[in-house]
């Protein structure tokens, strides 16, 4: 079993920055991919950008340049820099963990104010 620990959202006024982090613990594999969707009210789950343990990385073309995703495979952590945040982006950020099987963290709540 595999436990996500998220931190980081917030409130954010419009062109500001956030930082999130999300830990695992629990019986995972290395071998994983790691990264956070997102979803706003009324609106479908969406991906924002995972990365797998050897490095490769997917992400939407609405926060490409934007928002950076990286990780640290020894602490497990996967990390997201969201600079040059827009209203657009306020939603619930979940941490998604997927090796044999996925994991969800409980999310974490980001707003931009315009």
């Amino acid at each position: 079993q595999v436990q996500l620990v998220e931190s980081g959202g917030g409130l954010v006024q419009a062109g500001g920055s956030l930082r999130l982090s999300c830990a695992a613990s629990g019986s995972g594999s290395s071998i994983n991919t790691m990264g956070w969707y997102r979803q706003a009210p009324g609106k479908q789950r969406e991906l924002v950008a995972v990365m797998t343990s050897t490095g490769r990385i997917s992400s939407a073309d609405s926060v490409k340049g934007r928002f950076t995703i990286s990780r640290d495979n020894a602490k497990k952590t996967v990390y997201l820099q969201m600079n040059s945040l827009k209203p657009e982006d306020t939603a619930v950020y979940l941490c998604f963990y997927y090796d044999s099987s996925s994991h969800w963290g409980q999310g974490t709540q980001v707003t931009v104010s315009s």
